[in-house]
């Protein structure tokens, strides 16, 4: 059976990652292909409350790092492995490079602290599984922040100051830099109709690698 693909989303939040991977879904559906949808810090029972404490609970950095690699490691052996292998694909809002850009580079994580914990937790004979294509929906932080101001309660990540954010957005691309062309940069400030026509053509390519 021919492996599943695998495909993340990332972004600053208000990137219009949801909006995107709504309309992905509905491709992937569209196109025959079964897959699995599904998300980060989260995609289990055990990281769904994994996530509530990292999302609202003050923590030590290592703490959180760790606490989110301990989410990734279940995700993957009860969601995205056992999927890949039954040929499905699976799409993902959030996956290690928002732990890159958020940790590493938001908070200031030692690099060598997550490059460990990166290959302990995803690790292979054949290299450490990161997805097959990455989608960073890359907006300014005052678009952010304005698509933001709807009056909803916020996280303990949303509440950062503005210069956490910068430095998570430089983080996010300097990892799509040394991605080899696994991360696409998108640039979502424009249109949905201009944005989407670029995933068409991104998706078509990955659907016959």
């Amino acid at each position: 059976m021919t492996r599943g693909k695998f495909i993340s989303l990332e972004g600053l939040d208000g990137a219009g990652k949801s909006t995107h991977l709504a309309w992905l879904t509905a491709l992937l559906k569209q196109r025959g292909i079964d897959h699995v949808v599904s998300r980060e810090p989260g995609g289990t029972p055990l990281g769904e409350k994994l996530r509530n404490l990292l999302l609202n609970e003050e923590m030590n950095l290592e703490t959180e790092a760790l606490l989110m690699f301990a989410t990734r490691r279940e995700h993957l052996a009860k969601v995205i492995e056992p999927a890949l292998v039954a040929g499905q694909w699976v799409v993902c809002d959030r996956f290690t490079d928002a732990t890159y850009g958020y940790q590493v580079g938001g908070r200031g994580l030692d690099l060598d602290k997550f490059n460990t914990l990166e290959q302990w937790v995803q690790g292979r004979a054949d290299g450490v599984l990161q997805p097959d294509l990455t989608l960073l929906f890359d907006v300014p932080l005052e678009v952010s922040r304005a698509r933001m101001a709807n009056g909803r309660d916020l996280d303990r990540f949303e509440r950062e100051q503005d210069a956490f954010f910068v430095r998570v957005r430089n983080a996010y691309h300097d990892r799509a830099a040394a991605s080899g062309g696994r991360i696409k940069v998108i640039d979502a400030t424009r249109t949905l109709d201009v944005i989407q026509d670029e995933l068409a053509q991104i998706f078509a390519k990955l659907e016959h690698a």
